[in-house]
């Protein structure tokens, strides 16, 4: 993850000197803000991996002669299968169509939405579900 943050970090560097570099030669505010928002999302990124590395410590892939087997052990729970993702889909497409059709579906679309994302975020919150 080093070098991850790392590499992030420049991305994000890169985006915004240039963002600042196209503001000043076009004073074009929407690619400037595109520009801008790109190294953002950049920094969020590198920020993330640059945490994520101190607090986990040195990694496998980190080091010069690391081998695969000192990455092995257990990688964290994986839902074995879920039908959430489908009604987010679902309900996004309602959202999308409110928007062409009318706003009252839009609204309703909205509430699908909530429901859904409520439900696959507490998927595994209920006791003698998920991992223990």
């Amino acid at each position: 993850m080093k070098i991850a943050w790392k590499l992030f970090g420049g991305v994000a560097i890169f985006y915004l000197v240039v963002a600042v570099v196209y503001w000043r030669l076009s004073s074009e505010i929407v690619g400037t803000a595109a520009l801008g928002l790109s190294g953002g999302l950049g920094a969020l990124i590198g920020f993330y991996f640059w945490y994520t590395n101190r607090r986990v410590g040195v990694q496998p892939q980190d080091k010069e002669d690391g081998e695969i087997y000192e990455g092995a052990g257990e990688l964290g729970f994986f839902s074995p299968g879920s039908w959430w993702p489908l009604a987010v889909a679902a309900a996004a497409i309602v959202v999308g169509l409110g928007l062409i059709l009318g706003w009252w579906l839009t609204a309703i679309g909205v509430g699908l939405l909530v429901a859904a994302v409520v439900g696959f975020t507490f998927e595994y919150s209920r006791p003698g579900v998920g991992p223990h």
